[in-house]
């Protein structure tokens, strides 16, 4: 067995998804892993990581407008404003989605469905630099 860590920083541009799929691809093919499991970790409380379509950009549209309504911004019994309106909304968000994923790895490569990515959700409106640690454990 081995293993491979290696991480990656995202600029985003404000809340919504950006596919970082990729990225974690050319982790994963440093490792030189053909079978094994790369977990992907966003070192935020803001963000968080999903796996989603990548083919038609509507269903990421649909998803942040469910979210907008799911967990609304300027809820009054909101205690955690310290950041703006956005701010304890994002931490929800993030727990809802969670921080980190597991893909297998099946012949060298990210055993992804056909229409499956991994996107980085931001949650806050402002732009943030975002750290995205990847590890894999292979053969």
């Amino acid at each position: 067995m081995k293993v491979h860590a290696d991480s990656f920083t995202f600029r985003t541009t404000g809340k919504r998804t950006y596919e970082v799929t990729a990225h974690v691809e050319r982790i994963v093919q440093a490792s030189g892993a053909q079978t094994g499991q790369a977990t992907v970790f966003v070192r935020h409380t803001s963000a968080s990581l999903i796996i989603m379509e990548n083919a038609d950009p509507s269903a990421r549209t649909d998803l942040h407008g469910f979210f907008n309504r799911l967990v609304p911004e300027n809820e009054p019994w909101f205690v955690h404003t310290c950041e703006g309106p956005d701010d304890m909304p994002s931490h929800i968000r993030m727990v809802l989605t969670g921080c980190s994923l597991a893909i297998p790895i099946l012949r060298g490569q990210l055993a992804l469905g056909t229409w499956q990515g991994i996107f980085l959700f931001e949650h806050r409106d402002a732009p943030h630099t975002r750290e995205i640690a990847v590890s894999v454990v292979g053969a």
